[in-house]
């Protein structure tokens, strides 16, 4: 199985390579799109993919899991052609529908392949290097881009195109992978599955605590990030700089299994919160570029280490063979908290951007209060780090 990670490692690698990533939100706003209108374009992607998590996550199930991976590498480097040639609202938004469809289809497959390819139940590691490559395909990308084709936007929509090709010829060469059937979980329905995760209200507090963590730093360091750079009055060389050492910062996922062991889950838990809250408080009262870029820096490497260990949490909470299913569940509850955010963000970042900071700050706070909760609710144990 090891060949299914190091190729599930190339396609992440691959993916991340998207050459236009340091200005992704300007080249919009130049396309005549507004912030709350990327936004809005969010909202209706993440609300397409609440439709479509669990119809995906049961074909998954049913189909296997490498076929789910072809089709949707597939549909990925098409919408990457789209993209490449969108010039205004509808274009980017039929851009976004598409990608919905992949992303539906991604959830819980690729983190279910990884972590039934890994032995030893050593998933932590394998997610932190899949999160990693990602992060190393997007700085490579963003180097060119920064230091050969800045001034050829065409270009460098040509060679995501490319690299999102190449990726969907690699998920030919996966393996499928079976999850063990125990008498108790072999060919559960799925209303079992559903009922399973709605009732579980220590895993729901979960859930949503890992939506209000993660929705602040994807918000603020992929969208507001630029716009706080140009209110400091840098240029765009200067924020292709920034985007690089941001992306940097991204390889360090690897070595998340190995910190929250360390410490623990509640002092993870507590860490990742409280350096999310600082950096949105700072960023909410500076307009300097220093203590703006520190703290998204520090968002990024908060993020980079959070991701890993709660995907670690989230598949060893699954008690069902429906694995893909049970993940596609997780995340429509994720997705829901999702749409809320963005159009909040979008709403007051139209406004203001210290607003948004702020209300960035408010979600990280309440994400370590839930999930304080969940940890003193939920019997997952210290020693399952």
């Amino acid at each position: 199985m090891k060949k299914n990670l190091y190729i599930m490692y190339a396609i992440a690698f691959l993916q991340g390579m998207v050459f236009y990533g340091p200005i992704a939100t300007l080249y919009r706003q130049a396309q005549g799109i507004s912030v709350f209108q990327i936004t809005v374009i969010e909202s209706i992607s993440l609300a397409l993919c609440i439709l479509l998590e669990i119809p995906w996550g049961i074909v998954a199930d049913k189909i296997g899991y490498k076929k789910t991976m072809i089709f949707c590498c597939g549909l990925y480097f098409i919408s990457k052609i789209i993209f490449w040639q969108a010039t205004g609202f509808f274009d980017f938004l039929s851009e976004r529908i598409m990608l919905s469809i992949v992303l539906a289809g991604f959830s819980g497959v690729d983190s279910g392949i990884i972590y039934l390819s890994c032995k030893n139940g050593n998933s932590q590691k394998a997610f932190g290097i899949y999160n990693s490559m990602g992060m190393a395909g997007l700085l490579i990308a963003s180097l060119i881009f920064s230091l050969l084709i800045q001034n050829y936007y065409h270009m460098a929509g040509f060679l995501t195109v490319v690299s999102y090709g190449i990726a969907a010829f690699l998920s030919f060469f996966l393996t499928e992978v079976k999850q063990k059937k125990s008498n108790k979980l072999c060919q559960e329905p799925f209303r079992v599955t559903l009922r399973k995760t709605l009732h579980n209200r220590t895993l729901i507090l979960f859930l949503i605590s890992v939506a209000f963590l993660s929705e602040a730093h994807q918000t603020i360091t992929v969208f507001l990030n630029q716009l706080q750079y140009e209110q400091c009055g840098l240029n765009n060389a200067a924020i292709g700089v920034i985007y690089i050492i941001v992306t940097m910062l991204g390889l360090l996922g690897g070595y998340s299994s190995s910190i929250t062991k360390r410490i623990g889950i509640l002092l993870s838990f507590f860490l990742f919160c409280v350096l999310s809250i600082l950096s949105c408080l700072t960023l909410a009262v500076t307009q300097y570029a220093i203590p703006s870029v520190i703290s998204i820096l520090t968002l990024r490497i908060s993020d980079t280490m959070f991701q890993p260990f709660q995907s670690e949490i989230q598949n060893r909470q699954i008690k069902t063979a429906n694995r893909a299913t049970a993940l596609s569940v997780n995340s429509i509850i994720i997705n829901c908290v999702a749409i809320g955010t963005n159009l909040i963000f979008g709403a007051l970042s139209e406004k203001s951007l210290t607003l948004a900071f702020l209300f960035g700050s408010g979600i990280c706070t309440l994400s370590l209060f839930l999930l304080l909760v969940w940890h003193k609710k939920n019997p997952y144990q210290e020693t399952n780090s």
